[in-house]
């Protein structure tokens, strides 16, 4: 989990991911979306890869990018229930209740 919310941290990560959630991209088409390098995308390209929140498919020399959606869901729900966000208390019985 720690992968994953060293790779959301970044704002350029983050907004690659809304691009992925449009559709899968070429690494060229992402790339064109920011104002830095071709080797500072590719960094990027590979957090999110070692944070297992994209899927790279390459065909010849075309790498595309597709957003694994079920991961990034499976670390929000898992943050979400370390933090109890979300779940809803049982409420305990006060001392006079007799249940």
């Amino acid at each position: 989990m720690n992968k994953v919310f060293k790779a959301l941290a970044d704002p350029t990560r983050r907004r690659v991911l809304e691009l992925l959630r449009q559709r899968p991209m070429t690494a060229g088409e992402l790339s064109e979306q920011f104002a830095v390098s071709r080797p500072t995308m590719s960094a990027h390209f590979n957090v999110l890869r070692e944070a297992d929140l994209i899927d790279a498919h390459k065909q010849g020399t075309t790498i595309t990018y597709r957003l694994k959606l079920s991961v990034l869901e499976d670390a929000l729900l898992g943050f979400s229930q370390t933090f109890g966000i979300g779940n809803v208390a049982t409420p305990r019985p006060s001392k006079g209740d007799p249940s």
